[in-house]
């Protein structure tokens, strides 16, 4: 079993080749070279930051702060934040948010890579390893990623993952300082049970089909 068991710093998660676990003020020099060098090819995509946000890229101690906050959120279970290594070098993130209980069951996967290592299929083994943890460890029922439609690179991970396209939604999320339209995917529980035969082989690592 890849789950390693939990500890004060959260769990580390493994595929094949990539490692999972949350990231630490110790790891701000790794992420800011990784997205000092990178930041025209993320920000496109993501939220704008308001100037009266910490800059967690420029100033260690906010992202400690960001660190901490992400410890508090998988304490109180409502969110689990990973930095994706591959052979010990940080090459993006993974996240499960707003994770809601009662009868939804319901979580959000957001991710981003580093350029240099794009199209290597870092980032749908690391989903998929985020999915078995959901779904086997925090036994969730329902995932959800939402994506830019003109952001290829980011559809071609959940079409490599061969997930379930569920329409658009307008003006979903504020990207870059512009309300954008995004298109919805989605994968339950029972989808899962059907795949992981599939991931585990491609993407899971030996010994892990069940």
């Amino acid at each position: 079993m890849t789950v390693q068991p939990r500890t004060d710093a959260g769990p580390e998660l493994a595929g094949r080749r990539v490692v999972l676990r949350p990231l630490a003020a110790a790891d701000w020099r790794a992420w800011r070279e990784v997205r000092t060098r990178c930041q025209d090819w993320l920000t496109s995509w993501e939220p704008m930051r308001s100037p009266r946000s910490p800059d967690v890229v420029g100033d260690p101690a906010a992202f400690a702060s960001r660190c901490a906050a992400r410890d508090r959120e998988r304490h109180l279970g409502v969110g689990y934040g990973f930095g994706i290594f591959v052979a010990r070098r940080l090459a993006g993130e993974v996240n499960l948010s707003n994770v809601q209980r009662g009868p939804m069951q319901n979580a959000y996967v957001g991710y981003w890579v580093d350029e240099a290592l794009a199209g290597q299929e870092y980032v749908p083994e690391a989903v998929a390893v985020v999915f078995r943890f959901a779904f086997e460890e925090l036994a969730l029922h329902r995932l959800q990623i939402a994506i830019v439609p003109r952001n290829q690179a980011s559809r071609r991970v959940v079409e490599k993952l061969e997930l379930r396209e569920e329409g658009i939604a307008r003006r979903y999320l504020e990207i870059n300082g512009v309300w954008e339209d995004h298109v919805r995917y989605a994968i339950t529980a029972e989808e899962w049970q059907d795949r992981r035969p599939t991931y585990a082989a491609r993407w899971l690592g030996d010994g892990d089909e069940q």
